[in-house]
């Protein structure tokens, strides 16, 4: 790990870790003859987890690594037609699989970046997208359909032949550096890369493929808590960590991998070997680029960061269950990482400072913990959402301002109120976030203490909250768009069976 830092609040360093992961993304590219495919893993953009997990950890960094190398990168953007299909939502955004590629793309290229082609993969004719294809290729882009891989993952000689990954259509590149991306997990990122050195090959050129890797971290311990972290984002997909008995085996150093990657490296070196004709890398670890361990200057700061992420996990996933969203498989698991961690009554104080207030106030509550320490709690009573009286609250604080003063005063919330139930015809009088922070947007112009809480926005980024009952996903965006770790009790705010 690199030598300590001042900063108390600040675990990584950022400028090591972009020095160090080009160096080697850049060691690569001259090992496979200046061509290499690379698969980038996790978040692409707002890799929020990893913030969480590593205090000063730049969620964009990636991005500011593509930046560094955009003259010799290109990008593919890979996405399941079972996912288009489902409709699958990126939790975190509350976006669907295919808008999110679409925000990722817009936004890539208004930072220069090359983005080639989109590739929709595990086609079998689904029609969404189809729809989805369609509309990318109307917009003049370069889609490709890729299907279930013949013989996968058991015939090799199928695999690797004009049947296999050969009926898959050449994707087109021109730079040195491929980098092969997708909205999240299970979107053939793999297939796609393991496609493109068959039809390379064929042509005579000697690619190579590596993986972009950020979690888990293959050279802090098994059971260091930023590994166990990962484990607890990724429950629903069973992911588990493990010692690479593979990179044991042939170096005889420890390295900690995940049972999915451990258990397809076999296969996976056996078409790598049927495609190059050689031995390329010894185990799953070798294929992967990651100096995270390299880049944290506080141990000590990023393992309590990381058990304050799995304990976040364990309320989210609690929440999930009661809504029907996820297996009572996931909320065990969560609760299992969050025994592993030992005594939690202490990490994430808010919870206990909402609770208590609830119980005291008789009112659905919500509090956070400001950056100085100080708590502040949001009562849900006649006309303001917990979360939106929260946020208020800790503005005015913020701001030091008094707090007998209405910095929204009712003959601006009142409108909003009849706007929404006599208009809308919404069945709740209780302003949300959204509602409060335009008003308070509009009282600004005129109002110079409504502008000095307004002008507080950006400190509370990196907050955490706690709220006695699940609250609306619409809220739930705003306070994480803001930047603030939520949680949340597994309870429902009324009986009523339709969230307004």
């Amino acid at each position: 790990m690199a030598k300590k830092t001042q900063n108390n609040n600040v675990c990584f360093d950022n400028e090591l870790y972009l020095k160090l992961q080009s160096e080697n993304i850049n060691k690569r590219i001259k090992k496979f003859h200046n061509k290499l495919y690379i698969e980038f893993g996790g978040k692409i953009f707002d890799d929020l987890h990893a913030s969480r997990v590593l205090p000063g950890f730049d969620p964009n960094i990636k991005i500011k690594l593509l930046q560094k190398l955009k003259d010799k990168a290109e990008i593919i953007f890979c996405i399941s037609a079972n996912d288009i299909e489902k409709n699958k939502i990126r939790a975190d955004l509350g976006l669907s699989y295919d808008n999110e590629v679409l925000r990722l793309v817009d936004n890539l290229r208004s930072l220069g970046l090359y983005i080639s082609s989109f590739v929709i993969t595990l086609y079998k004719g689904q029609a969404r997208a189809t729809k989805f294809g369609k509309k990318l290729e109307q917009r003049g882009e370069k889609v490709y359909f890729h299907n279930y891989t013949k013989g996968y993952p058991n015939d090799v000689d199928t695999i690797v032949s004009d049947e296999g990954y050969g009926a898959n259509s050449f994707i087109e590149t021109t730079r040195p550096l491929v980098v092969v991306t997708a909205p999240g997990p299970s979107s053939g990122k793999l297939a796609t890369c393991l496609s493109q050195l068959y039809h390379e090959y064929k042509r005579g050129i000697k690619a190579g493929y590596a993986k972009f890797e950020t979690f888990p971290v293959w050279n802090l311990p098994l059971k260091h808590p930023v590994n166990i972290a990962y484990e607890a984002a990724t429950a629903d997909l069973q992911d588990i960590n493990q010692i690479d008995p593979y990179h044991f085996n042939a170096y005889g150093t420890l390295a900690v991998n995940y049972n999915r990657d451990i258990a397809v490296f076999p296969v996976l070196q056996n078409i790598l070997t049927k495609i190059t004709g050689k031995e390329i890398y010894k185990s799953p670890t070798d294929m992967g680029v990651n100096m995270i361990a390299s880049a944290i200057v506080d141990d000590k700061l990023a393992k309590l960061a990381a058990k304050k992420e799995i304990l976040r996990r364990f309320y989210r996933a609690e929440c999930d269950y009661k809504r029907g969203q996820a297996t009572y498989e996931t909320l065990e698991r969560n609760r299992a990482l969050v025994a592993e961690i030992g005594s939690v009554e202490n990490l994430l104080p808010v919870v206990n400072i909402a609770k208590q207030t609830s119980k005291d106030s008789g009112y659905p509550c919500a509090a956070i913990e400001l950056p100085n320490g100080k708590y502040v709690t949001g009562k849900t009573k006649t006309l303001l959402s917990a979360p939106a009286a929260l946020v208020l609250n800790a503005l005015r604080t913020l701001a030091k301002l008094d707090d007998d003063f209405d910095i929204i005063s009712n003959d601006i919330l009142m409108p909003i109120v009849e706007y929404r139930t006599k208009i809308l015809k919404s069945l709740s009088s209780v302003l949300t976030i959204d509602d409060v922070m335009v008003a308070l947007s509009i009282c600004s112009i005129r109002n110079e203490k409504a502008k000095l809480a307004l002008d507080q926005i950006g400190n509370l980024k990196g907050c955490d909250v706690h709220c006695t009952y699940m609250i609306p996903a619409s809220e739930e965006q705003t306070l994480k768009k803001i930047g603030m770790n939520v949680t949340c009790e597994p309870v429902y705010l009324n009986s009523h069976l339709f969230e307004d």
